[in-house]
């Protein structure tokens, strides 16, 4: 009974996502139905939070954002087909797995350096 249930789990994952980082800055483009209408909706912000692991068909994510003063958080499923796409724009540089502290900063003391990858010499 586990194996058949394993097998269509694993038929819904998602293939070719991009490496999620905590301290990333992101863009999903969600789909969202309102009656009859559908829409993307673009949510960007920084991932706080991974849940579950990628490989795992219940692993989440927690992305936040501040909007004119108020912070703001989804957790999003990684393997939902209602993602349209998800964008990575900045790989940040941290050394927690849980980026909760960052609910209390606000401003300059909630900013996350970015990570600087070494170009190979010619």
């Amino acid at each position: 009974m586990s194996t058949v249930m394993e097998k269509i789990e694993q038929s819904q994952l998602r293939s070719g996502l991009p490496e999620l980082r905590v301290g990333s800055n992101v863009r999903v483009n969600y789909r969202i139905t309102e009656g009859t209408k559908e829409r993307i909706q673009a949510f960007e912000g920084v991932i706080i939070g991974k849940h579950c692991g990628a490989s795992n068909n219940k692993a989440t994510f927690t992305v936040r954002k501040v909007t004119q003063g108020y912070g703001v958080e989804r957790i999003f499923p990684l393997h939902s087909p209602r993602i349209e796409s998800i964008d990575v724009i900045k790989v940040g540089k941290v050394r927690q797995a849980k980026l909760y502290y960052l609910r209390a900063r606000r401003g300059k003391a909630a900013r996350i350096k970015e990570r600087v990858t070494a170009r190979p010499s010619a």
